[in-house]
C-alpha cells in the first residue's frame, strides 16, 4: 500500500489518475440535480431567521443551576405569551427565551415569571428588543454585496486567465456552493443569523481560491495545447485535477481543524446560536468549495470549452493522430479524445551519490 506522499507523486506524474473529465457529464448533472433539489427545498421548508430578522423580545437566564426547557415554556406561556416562543440553551447553565415583540409591561411580567421559574434574581434576567428593521437592512447589503462579489469576480477571472470559460465555470461553480449551502440551513433549521450571512460569503471566498489554484494550473499545462496534436484539452485538464487534488485536501483538513473545533466549541459547550451560526456555514461551505473546485468548475469548464469550434476541430486532429500512430505502431483501437492518461516526468527525491561523485578537487602549485 503506498503512502500518502507516493499517492501524491504518482498523481502529479500521471502514472495513477482519476478520470474526473472523462466523466464530467456525469458529475456536473449530479450538480445540478443537487441545485434543483436545493432550490425546492429552500422553498418547501424554508430558513430558521434569528430574531435579528425578525423582531422581537430576547431574554437570557443566567447562573441556573438546572435549566429544563419546559420550565421557561410554562413561565411565558403563564403571562399570555402563547405564540413564536423559542427556548435554547446557553452552555451549562443559562437560557435564552426569544419571544414576539412585547411592550415593556409585558417584558417584565415574563422577566419575573422566568426569575421565579429558575429560582434567580431577577437581575439575572436580561431582557433586550430587536426590531426587523435593522435585519431587513443586513439581509439587502448582504444581497448587494453577493451581487458585487459576483460581479468582481467574474472580472477579474477573465482579465487574470484571460478566458471567459474559466470565468463563466468558475462563478457557476459559486452558486452551487451558495445554493446547497443554504439548502442545508433549510434541511437541520439551524437559526440563519446576520453572521451566517458573513459565513456565506467568506466561503465564496474560500472555494474561489481552491478553484483558482486548480485553473492556475490549468492554464499552466494547456500553454500551447493548440500547438501538439497528443492530447486534448480535456486530458490535460484532467492531469491538472489530479496534481492539484493533494492540495486541495491538505488545505481544506488544515482549514477545516479549527473550525470544527469552534462549531464543536459553540454547539456542546456554550449552546445553540454561539458561534454555531457562522461555524456551520464554514463547515459546510468549504466542504463543498473543495468538491466543487475539483468535480464541478474544472468539468464545466471542459464543457464549455467543448463547444467551441476551436476546441472540436482540435480534438478531431488529436484523435487523427492517434488513429494514425495506431495503425503505424500496431497498438490496436487509438483512444478517445478524453480518455488518454498523460503523463511526466515521475517525481522522485534526491538522494546522495557518495564521494566519489563529487568532483575532484584541484592542487596549487607552490610557487
Amino acid at each position: 500500500m503506498m503512502s500518502f506522499a507516493q499517492w501524491g507523486n504518482a498523481l502529479y506524474s500521471g502514472s495513477k489518475s482519476y478520470r474526473v473529465i472523462p466523466r464530467r457529464k456525469l458529475f456536473v448533472s449530479l450538480a445540478g440535480a443537487l441545485v434543483v433539489i436545493s432550490g425546492v427545498l429552500i422553498a418547501v421548508l424554508g430558513l430558521n431567521p434569528s430574531i435579528e430578522f425578525t423582531g422581537g423580545s430576547q431574554f437570557s437566564v443566567t447562573g441556573v443551576a438546572n435549566a429544563p426547557q419546559q420550565a421557561a415554556y410554562d413561565a411565558v406561556t403563564g403571562t399570555g405569551v402563547t405564540t413564536e416562543v423559542r427556548v435554547s440553551s446557553l452552555g451549562q447553565n443559562g437560557l435564552r427565551v426569544q419571544t414576539p415583540a412585547l411592550d415593556t409591561e409585558q417584558t417584565g411580567e415574563v422577566r419575573e415569571a422566568l426569575a421565579a421559574a429558575y429560582d434567580v434574581d431577577v437581575n439575572d434576567v436580561q431582557a433586550s428588543s430587536i426590531g426587523p428593521t435593522w435585519g431587513h437592512d443586513v439581509t439587502s447589503k448582504a444581497v448587494q454585496s453577493l451581487v458585487i462579489f459576483m460581479v468582481l469576480v467574474a472580472a477579474v477571472m477573465a482579465v487574470y486567465f484571460r478566458s471567459l470559460t474559466m470565468s463563466a465555470a468558475a462563478i457557476l461553480a459559486l452558486v452551487h456552493d451558495v445554493i446547497v449551502t443554504v439548502a442545508f440551513f433549510a434541511v437541520t433549521q439551524v437559526e440563519v443569523s446576520p453572521a451566517t450571512l458573513i459565513g456565506y460569503l467568506t466561503i465564496l471566498g474560500y472555494s474561489l481560491y481552491d478553484t483558482v489554484v486548480v485553473f492556475d494550473k490549468v492554464r499552466e499545462l494547456t500553454k500551447g495545447v493548440w500547438d501538439q496534436q497528443r492530447y486534448t484539452f480535456g486530458e490535460l485538464v484532467n492531469l491538472a485535477i489530479n496534481q492539484t487534488m493533494v492540495r486541495s485536501i491538505n488545505t481544506s483538513v488544515v482549514a477545516l481543524l479549527p473550525v470544527g473545533s469552534i462549531l464543536f466549541i459553540g454547539t456542546v459547550l456554550l449552546g445553540a446560536g454561539t458561534l454555531t451560526d457562522i461555524s456551520l456555514a464554514l463547515f459546510v461551505g468549504m466542504i463543498v468549495g473543495a468538491y466543487s473546485s475539483i468535480f464541478i468548475a474544472a468539468p464545466l469548464l471542459v464543457m464549455l470549452e467543448d463547444r467551441r469550434q476551436r476546441t472540436r476541430e482540435h480534438n478531431e486532429r488529436v484523435l487523427a493522430a492517434r488513429a494514425a500512430r495506431a495503425g503505424s505502431e500496431g497498438e490496436g483501437t487509438p483512444t478517445a479524445p478524453g480518455a488518454a492518461a498523460v503523463r511526466v516526468a515521475p517525481v522522485t527525491p534526491g538522494r546522495h551519490l557518495g564521494q566519489s561523485a563529487q568532483p575532484a578537487r584541484k592542487t596549487r602549485r607552490n610557487r
